[in-house]
């Protein structure tokens, strides 16, 4: 019997289906537990945000800076795992504040311990950096990562800008005023996840992950876009500056959450575009560094 952990967090539910879709293949055999376990904070984010929680939470978020959460119950931390499915999403270009929380705690240190580790993120489209991130949290706790699957909302950038953002502060993920597509990874994709857990399922019985990835990138498990690449760059560099800033700003943190506000408007709607035309002019004199780019990001 192979005993297989399940570890999310989620605030919308899409997480949360994607990861049960993906383990779908599991349930049917019989030779596989699954155990399902979403991780819980002290202090819980609300969901539908409000404006100010969630630019609150930007420069913790970025930063890494961990919150309270509760560790998993004495009946899955007494469990030795086969393998651990790890979901997550990205806020402000890093593992969001519950899973970077949960990974720095000693329950993920007894869990992850040389165990093998497939991560699932599902997030608007720049995720790469965050992942780098999780990869080095991973590494100090001993885990083995054998695996990534990155699903997005295919759109153009500035179309999922404004459907996320309705969908955030209202809690519907819906067609917004009727004409824009709905936000988030699409249902059709989730569906369709349940591919994955075929292909984690035949290595899981082989006792082998060492072409795992390969597999899973045959899937379309990953894609690569490399303007996204870029931008998720810059900003990692601006945004370090910006929360840094912020989280010495104590007495006057909630001006300057205002100010990066504004600042981030500017930088979608103006900087973003100019960024866009730039990393298309100079496309064909950096080919190479971008292929190489794509393949090591589509790895683990």
């Amino acid at each position: 019997m192979k005993n297989v952990l399940v570890l999310y967090y989620t605030q919308s539910g899409q997480l949360e289906d994607i990861v049960k879709n993906i383990t779908l293949p599991f349930l049917d055999s019989q030779e596989v537990k699954v155990t399902f376990c979403d991780i819980k904070l002290e202090k819980p984010f609300p969901f539908p945000w409000d404006k100010h929680s969630f630019f609150d939470a930007f420069p913790e978020s970025f930063l890494q800076i961990p919150a309270v959460v509760y560790p998993p119950s004495d009946e899955v931390l007494s469990r030795k795992y086969d393998l651990i499915i790890l979901g997550y999403q990205v806020w402000y270009l890093s593992p969001s504040i519950p899973i970077n929380s949960f990974l720095k705690s000693n329950s993920a240190r007894q869990l992850f311990e040389n165990t093998p580790v497939i991560t699932v993120v599902g997030c608007r489209n720049m995720w790469v950096m965050a992942q780098e991130k999780v990869k080095l949290l991973l590494k100090d706790i001993n885990a083995q990562l054998v695996g990534n699957i990155a699903l997005t909302d295919r759109h153009i950038n500035h179309i999922s800008v404004i459907t996320i953002v309705q969908w955030m502060f209202t809690g519907k993920k819906e067609k917004y005023l009727g004409i824009f597509p709905k936000p988030g990874v699409s249902d059709e994709e989730i569906k369709e996840s349940p591919k994955f857990g075929k292909i984690i399922l035949e290595h899981l019985q082989k006792n082998s992950f060492e072409s795992l990835q390969a597999d899973l990138i045959a899937g379309n498990a990953v894609e690569i876009r490399p303007f996204l690449i870029e931008m998720d760059k810059k900003a990692n560099k601006m945004f370090e500056k910006w929360a840094g800033l912020i989280v010495r700003k104590t007495s006057s943190r909630p001006k300057w959450l205002k100010v990066f506000n504004i600042y981030l408007l500017v930088a979608i709607w103006l900087i973003s575009p100019i960024v866009y035309i730039l990393h298309l002019l100079k496309y064909p004199l950096v080919y190479a560094k971008i292929k190489k780019e794509k393949v090591y990001y589509k790895g683990v």
